[in-house]
Order: structure tokens, then C-alpha cells, then sequence
């Protein structure tokens, strides 16, 4: 991909993996959670559901909200099994389902919901995932100057699916007039113009038909820049954008690639 947009060095982007890259980026101002295959997916659909989500770090930090809220519903999975006590696995396509959006989520995963959780609280973080890409990357080019996209990451893997989405945010940004730092320009380059059904040669991909959830899969095969919104954790909740922001931001990525 020939990058395209104003190379400006006070406007930065990089795209890095797993929670204990965060310590990497303390001098961004956003930090953008990324988890596909499962968790910010799963937070992303609830968010837009109009269910509340409170994503958390720990079974520990799981119990102790829970005793704070009005029937919680306890949504996650740790190793790939989902936690004794918990009404479901950490799947986009079940909660999807559900009618009982008036409970409150409690959202935990293995390592998605530490990015989100464990990012400074001087920090603005948001959960992201392919359904609301472009949303994310107008309010980002709004809003923060200095960005770095982390990739939840499994089994010490950057997954597939998560890369496509740090990149396709990231090539937004980066056409908005960021400069791409350390190897954002070749994740950006990989992922260019890439269909979404190539994440289903990955290991994520496989291990959801192994175990008997590829409904998920093909959940986020299906949706993919739907949600027009991005949501930022606030108080320990993530909460929507306003809609007048979004428009904003919308318009100044475009001034951004002229």
C-alpha cells in the first residue's frame, strides 16, 4: 500500500500486541484495545446492544462488581473455559441472541479485557474489533494525537484477525495524515485490501471449529463495519461516543487524506 495523507511527526500511530506491551505506550494519549476472536467483539456487540459492559481484568475483580450491580450477567471465558458461576462463554454470537439487555455485562477474558483494564487511567482507552474499524479510527483522528493500537494476542501469538484490525484502523489514520511508527507501516502494508475471510486460516478460526463454536466465527465473518460507534471505558463502563463526535471525526479524516 502507498501511503497516502500528511506525514505529520506530532501525529503518531503503532500497532503493538499483548497486555505487557502497554508499559511500551504510556505517553500515548489512546490506547485502543483490539481482541477479535473474542472479547472486544463480544464488548462491542454489547455496547451496541444496549446492554451496559463492564469489562474487568480478574475472576477476583469479576466477584468483587458483581456484589455491586443489579443481576449482572457473567459473560468470559479464562484458557479458553468459561469460569465457574458464569452464564456464558465470551461469545459474540450467543449474547447476540439474548433478550435481557436491561442486565448489566460483566466482560472477562484472558487477555482482551486486560488491555482494556490495565492501560493508565491517564489514558483515553476504547475497545474496538472489525465491526466498528472506521468509527474507531474517525474518533481517534478527532480526538488523540498520539495512538497506539494493542492486539490482545493468544498462546504468544499476534492472531491474524487482530492484526487485520490494528492495521485497518491504523491504514485510516495513517491516510488521515499519522506518521506509522516501528512495524506499523508493514502490519498496514500486510493487511491492505485483504478480504475479512482470511482470518479463517488462522489459529483462532481453528481452534473455534475444534471446539464446537464456529457460530462465532461466523459471527464476525458477518459483521464487519456495522457499528457506526466507538466505545471508550469510563467509570469502568464502555460507553458509546456521541453520535455529533463521530460526524466531526468522520469529516476531519477526510480533510486528513486530501
Amino acid at each position: 500500500m502507498a501511503m497516502t495523507g500528511r506525514q505529520n511527526g506530532s501525529r503518531t500511530v503503532v500497532i503493538d500486541c499483548f497486555p505487557e506491551s502497554l508499559s511500551r505506550h504510556r505517553d500515548h494519549q489512546a490506547v485502543v484495545a483490539v481482541d477479535v476472536i473474542r472479547a472486544t467483539t463480544t464488548a462491542v456487540t454489547a455496547a451496541a446492544g444496549g446492554w451496559r459492559c463492564f469489562p474487568v481484568a480478574s475472576i477476583e475483580a469479576a466477584v468483587e462488581l458483581a456484589q455491586d450491580l443489579q443481576d449482572p450477567l457473567l459473560v468470559g471465558e479464562l484458557g479458553g473455559n468459561t469460569p465457574y458461576g458464569f452464564h456464558l462463554s465470551n461469545s459474540p454470537a450467543q449474547l447476540a441472541s439474548r433478550t435481557d439487555a436491561a442486565r448489566p455485562i460483566i466482560l472477562l477474558s484472558t487477555s482482551g479485557t486486560r488491555v482494556i483494564c490495565e492501560a493508565s487511567r491517564d489514558q483515553a482507552v476504547y475497545a474496538a474489533c472489525l465491526r466498528n474499524y472506521t468509527a474507531q479510527a474517525a474518533t481517534l483522528a478527532a480526538h488523540h494525537p498520539r495512538v497506539a493500537i494493542v492486539g490482545a494476542g493468544a498462546r504468544g501469538e499476534f492472531r491474524m484477525e487482530d492484526q487485520m484490525a490494528c492495521a485497518w484502523i491504523a491504514e485510516l489514520l495513517v491516510d488521515a495524515g499519522y506518521q506509522p511508527l516501528a512495524e506499523t507501516v508493514e502490519l498496514v502494508k500486510r493487511w491492505s485490501g485483504a478480504t475479512v475471510e482470511a482470518i479463517t486460516d488462522g489459529n483462532s478460526a481453528a481452534y473455534l471449529r475444534a471446539t464446537g463454536q464456529s457460530h462465532d466465527l461466523d459471527f464476525v465473518l458477518a459483521h464487519v463495519d456495522d457499528v457506526q460507534a466507538a466505545f471508550r471505558l469510563e467509570g469502568g463502563e464502555l460507553v458509546s461516543v456521541p453520535p455529533a463526535v463521530r460526524s466531526q471525526s468522520l469529516e476531519q479524516l477526510s480533510w486528513g487524506a486530501s
